[in-house]
Formats: C-alpha cells, structure tokens, sequence
C-alpha cells in the first residue's frame, strides 16, 4: 500500500473517529505496523493535517487552534516529545509552574496530567488539554491573541506578578551564547520576560534547530535560564559552549 492511500485512509478514520485516534487503532485498522503508522502520521503533521498528539493523532479542528500554531506543532515533533519527556521528570507534586504559549512548552501536557501542581499559563491550547486533568489551572487574564491562541498584554503582566511560580517552562525562536534569548516579536518576548521574572527557576525548552541562532529582537541576556532542554541532535561543541557559559543542559 503507497504512502497516498495510506494517508487518504488514515484521514478517513480520523474523520469517522470524530477527530481523534490513537497509533493502536490505526495500525490494528490498516493492518499496518506501529513503527509505519507513526512515520505516516509524522509525515502528515509535517504538512500540517493532522496534530500529533501522545500515542495518536487529531485534526486540527478538534482542538479548535488555528492552522498557524498547529503548524509549528506539527514541526520537529519528535524533537518536541523528546524534550518534553526530559522537563516533565523535573516537575514533581506540589509544584507551582509557569507554561508559556509555546509549541515545545506545549507538548509537556500528556506528561503533567497526573501530577498535582498548579500552572499558571496564558496559552489557551495548554488549558484545554489539561482541563480533565489532576493539574489545577490559572489562565493568565488579558487580551487574546486569536492567531496565537494565547492572552497578552499589560493585563497580562500585571496578572503574572501577582504569583510566584518554583519553575518556568519557556520557549523561544532563537538563543545563543555572545546574545542570549531572542525572539520573532516584542509580544512574546514581553510576556516570556514576565513569567522568568516570577519564577525561582527558569527552564528553557528549545529543539536543535534554534541553538546558536539569532532572531530579530534579543530580549535578555542567556544568564536568566539555568537549564536548558534540547534533543539529542544538538551537537556536541554546541551543548558544550552552554555548558561552558554555566547553563545545565538536559537532552
């Protein structure tokens, strides 16, 4: 069976499924194995059709996001759950963390359901995927950002610095060694400075590809994160300068 009419079939069940399947039930479906269903499922969330989610799949308008931050969950998913497993060991009961409205922030979800902490986040992705969980939620109140599905703005700030957090879980579109923490625009640089200020410690998420990378606004000074989580395709010399500049690095 080509890779076409395994990706036609694979959307039809998802359709008949009512939006949601897991990698058991299409495989058992298609009779296929585990390992070719995950790769059809990475390749369609690459081209942004589906959503990959823990064991399974969904379509985008299940979960009722836009197509654009659907999109950058579909990217380097595998790096994405990698790093998401590793922080989600760093988060233990009693916590109290920051999530940020990032798509790497994002994928911890499935692996804090149970823990009883509290988060406190202004992304609306990360609210609806733990709404039937263990977590207790504090939505960041403010202004909504419709294309990003997360709230900003000074009410937004004004509202984090009401709150101490143990952890922040951050991501961002660039870092490096000589500049630091670096952004695609001043509205998430904003509201991520907000969350580190308030934490005790700061986490930040960020696959291989943005590692050494400069982006348009450079925001704040590497010295503000104390671990950083990769995946394993970092290299070497580049974990090392990290490590070098006394930043734990975790992949």
């Amino acid at each position: 069976m080509s890779f076409q009419i395994r990706k036609a079939k694979i959307l039809g069940l998802l359709e008949q499924a009512g939006g949601a399947v897991d990698v058991r039930q299409l495989a058992a479906s298609l009779d296929l194995s585990d390992m070719t269903v995950r790769r059809d499922l990475n390749a369609l969330a690459e081209q942004g059709l589906i959503i990959r989610t823990h064991g399974g799949a969904m379509l985008p308008g299940l979960a009722d996001r836009p197509v654009s931050f659907a999109g950058k969950s579909a990217q380097q998913h595998e790096a994405k759950e990698q790093i998401a497993r590793r922080a989600a060991a760093e988060i233990v009961d009693g916590d109290v963390i920051f999530m940020d409205c990032g798509s790497t922030v994002f994928a911890l979800c499935p692996y804090i359901r149970q823990k009883r902490i509290t988060v406190i986040t202004n992304s609306l992705p990360v609210v609806a995927e733990l709404m039937r969980s263990n977590v207790t939620l504090n939505l960041v109140g403010g202004e909504v950002d419709k294309e990003r599905q997360a709230v900003h703005g000074l009410t937004a700030e004004s509202h984090i610095a009401r709150y101490r957090a143990d952890k922040a879980f951050v991501g961002v579109d660039g870092v490096s060694v000589a500049n630091g923490l670096s952004a695609n625009g001043e509205k998430e640089a904003t509201l991520t400075l907000a969350l580190m200020r308030q934490a005790a410690h700061t986490y930040l998420l960020c696959d291989a590809s943005k590692l050494g990378q400069d982006r348009y606004l450079q925001f704040a000074p590497l010295s503000v994160v104390e671990v950083l989580v990769t995946d394993p395709a970092a290299p070497d010399e580049v974990v090392q300068a990290f490590v070098d500049a006394g930043v734990r690095v975790i992949r």
